[in-house]
């Protein structure tokens, strides 16, 4: 459900007022792209050589379960993400250590914050706090679910 708001400017154009998962699900490539320019800064991150489907195929799937939880009714139990489970495994298997894991994870935090905040004026500020926690805990989350995963394949090893 999409609202108009007036434009502040004088040709009184209007902007669609979007929820945070409208806008992350229109700028699912360019969070994609974000996060990978920033993990690219990262020489821990690019130690291991990876191409642009090994090292950015998980994120589609990720950022539709933020999605998803976005959309949930207040109140309701968050699903486990399934993708961040064999994410965890992926990163094991591809050489990754726990920290490069967590940064991955806080970077994607800061390219979906970085997109958002680069959508402000299509906002509907009266959810964003709220959508901003859920965010968090659902990437917090899927990290648990991929550590989980990671630390039982060690345990094998």
């Amino acid at each position: 459900m999409k609202q108009q708001a007036e434009h502040s400017e004088s040709n009184s154009a209007t902007i669609p007022i979007e929820s945070v998962a409208d806008i992350l699900e229109r700028e699912l490539n360019t969070v994609i792209k974000e996060w990978l320019s920033r993990v690219e800064l990262e020489s821990d991150l690019t130690a291991v050589p990876l191409n642009f489907q090994q090292r950015t195929g998980h994120l589609p799937a990720l950022l539709h379960d933020v999605i998803k939880r976005l959309r949930l009714n207040a109140g309701t139990k968050a699903p486990i993400s399934k993708i961040a489970a064999q994410h965890g495994d992926l990163r094991h298997k591809q050489g990754y250590t726990v920290a490069m894991a967590v940064e991955e994870s806080r970077l994607l935090q800061v390219s979906i914050f970085t997109i958002l905040h680069k959508n402000v004026k299509h906002l509907e500020f009266n959810a964003l706090l709220p959508d901003v926690v859920t965010i968090a805990d659902e990437v917090d989350a899927q990290l648990k679910e991929q550590m989980l995963r990671f630390m039982a394949a060690n345990k094998k090893n």
